[in-house]
């Protein structure tokens, strides 16, 4: 009788209470293939880092980026925003903007909200889970309870679309079981000796297949994969578009995802996510480059002015903490008076670097290099 690696599910209708725990065999992530996706991801993701931590200000980073993986997620989900009303609600401090703007937010917050608690705790565990779907959601509901009929429906417009393609498992104990040890797979380095790049692959798959909520599982498992990027030291922010490769491969995901229950094949979405890795850390170490060069051009090009800009640099960078600024924004950094922080935005409208907007009474300076960035 042929040695099984994996055990897959008989039946995608019925729930899968006999998920496999954690860890899973060997053979199925030590093979030519993806060990040199492996390679691949590594060195990219470690040219990001290096890349990232000479930067001054991460405010550069930190606010801009995080809210373009915030959207990539997001639509992953099926909730649109533009560019602009997320910009327009971010700036006004979430205060106002649209449902869908607002949710996207919410996922930026709780990616935040989860990195801090990490540097606090230093570890997983089952409170992370519920908090950072507790905020994707608004919600403090918690582990679905055993009577939610969950399933995952087969998407688009195709003759298979509404068919049941994976029904996770359920019950409080079985739950509770496969999430003790997800987080202990997850948290023991000694005992689950694995790349942490192979390791998150690893967890995100489980959890997706564990799917402990009625709703945010997804949102919930790919903020994960970066606060556990972050956690292990191979990220110092959790700036990485992770989300973006996933959007633009929204089938790939999901098929290499099912293809694990259905057919046992690992080594697929190992590739998947390592290529998603490998990317998403060379798309955003070029964003950087590209906001540091534009961010130092600009800052020459005003230096240049005949007429004098006080505190430039600091106005140039708070220009680019986030692509609307608002007259607040450098009042309350203590750069400036309220009638010299208008005018100064004012004066950089007709040079051409920012774009000014009225909306319902409030005055929004668009930084055009920045938000062209971002939107490539």
């Amino acid at each position: 009788m042929p040695d099984i690696l994996y055990r897959i599910n008989p039946d995608r209708n019925r729930p899968w209470n006999d998920l496999p725990l954690l860890p899973i065999r060997k053979e199925l992530y030590e093979n030519v293939e993806v060990l040199s996706s492996l390679g691949n991801a590594k060195a990219a993701l470690a040219r990001l880092q290096g890349r990232s931590v000479v930067i001054p200000d991460q405010g550069l980073l930190i606010n801009s980026i995080s809210l373009q993986e915030a959207k990539n997620s997001s639509e992953i989900e099926n909730i649109f925003t533009t560019d602009d009303e997320l910009y327009k609600a971010y700036s006004d401090d979430h205060k106002e903007g649209s449902g869908a703007s607002k949710e996207v937010l919410r996922y930026r917050e709780a990616l935040w909200s989860g990195y801090h608690n990490l540097k606090r705790s230093g570890s997983f565990s089952l409170r992370y889970f519920i908090d950072v779907c507790g905020q994707i959601k608004r919600s403090e509901e918690g582990i679905r309870p055993p009577f939610s009929n969950t399933v995952i429906l087969q998407g688009g417009s195709g003759p298979n679309a509404g068919n049941i393609v994976y029904t996770p498992p359920r019950g409080e104990e079985v739950i509770a079981e496969k999430m003790v040890n997800l987080i202990d797979f997850i948290n023991d380095d000694d005992t689950y000796r694995i790349d942490p790049l192979l390791k998150m692959c690893i967890a995100h798959y489980q959890f997706e297949a564990i799917h402990p909520f009625r709703d945010g599982n997804g949102r919930t498992g790919r903020i994960f994969n970066i606060n556990y990027l972050t956690a292990k030291g191979l990220l110092d922010y959790p700036i990485l578009y992770h989300s973006r490769y996933i959007l633009e491969n929204k089938d790939g995901y999901y098929d290499t995802l099912t293809g694990i229950s259905q057919r046992g094949e690992w080594k697929k979405w190992f590739i998947f996510m390592l290529k998603a890795i490998e990317v998403t850390s060379n798309i955003t170490y070029h964003k950087i480059n590209q906001m540091v060069s534009a961010k130092d051009a600009i800052l020459e090009h005003v230096r240049g002015d005949n007429r004098n800009f006080q505190k430039s640099e600091g106005l140039i960078e708070a220009i680019f903490t986030q692509p609307y600024t608002k007259v607040r924004h450098l009042t309350e950094k203590g750069l400036y008076a309220e009638n010299t922080a208008r005018e100064y935005l004012n004066r950089l409208v007709d040079m051409g670097i920012l774009e000014k907007k009225r909306v319902k009474g409030h005055d929004y300076y668009l930084n055009i290099e920045l938000a062209n960035i971002l939107s490539e």
